[in-house]
């Protein structure tokens, strides 16, 4: 039990570590909108394995900015809010690792929980750069823009943009390398007598 736990603990290390180096790929425009390719590890991890160990990389993803020196700071409780609360939260898309993890060993309705499991962890991580976008960067808004909808729309865009990439590689992932989804000792694999069940929905 154990090698087991201390397994899934490093591997979302390594997943945080991997996120983290992605993020150096220069995908930003100023400060406002990103395409945030480390999601793409972030919710394939949650998928494997589940809501806490996804929360918990995505909180380590968002502690390695500091230490890397990635972080735009204006205040303490603005990078606390961008940075280890919103990266932890996309461990939401863990949520739904079991219908994903179901769904691509029966490769029936995959692309529908991945696309809704993607979309809550988006969601969930981009409220609260929306939060943080509002209270603490409405000076920088465009044209006298209100902090809201400044916020709304540079944070949608951001997360829309990278929900849409995260999407795009997993779902050719999915099909190809179900395997990745799915460890060797999770609790949602199916028998050979479910999967023949599945297949002939």
């Amino acid at each position: 039990m154990l090698n087991k736990n201390l397994g899934v603990w490093i591997e979302g290390t390594i997943m945080a570590a991997l996120a983290m180096a992605l993020s150096f790929i220069p995908l930003e425009i100023g400060s406002s909108f990103s395409i945030s390719l480390g999601m793409i590890p972030l919710v394939l991890y949650s998928f494997r394995r589940g809501f806490l160990p996804g929360f918990v990389a995505g909180f380590l993803w968002g502690v390695l900015h500091f230490l890397l020196g990635k972080v735009y700071f204006l205040s303490v409780p603005q990078v606390l809010i961008e940075y280890l609360i919103a990266f932890a939260f996309t461990g939401f898309s863990g949520i739904f690792a079991k219908q994903v993890q179901q769904a691509v060993q029966g490769q029936k309705k995959w692309f529908k929980w991945i696309l809704i499991g993607t979309l809550v962890g988006t969601v969930a991580r981009y409220f609260w750069h929306f939060i943080a976008g509002m209270i603490f960067w409405g000076d920088y808004a465009f044209g006298g823009m209100s902090p809201f909808v400044f916020s709304l729309v540079m944070n949608g865009a951001s997360g829309l943009a990278s929900a849409a990439v995260t999407l795009g590689v997993l779902a050719i992932l999915a099909p190809k390398m179900p395997e990745l989804f799915i460890p060797k000792n999770s609790p949602f694999l199916l028998t050979t007598e479910e999967s023949s069940v599945s297949n002939s929905k």
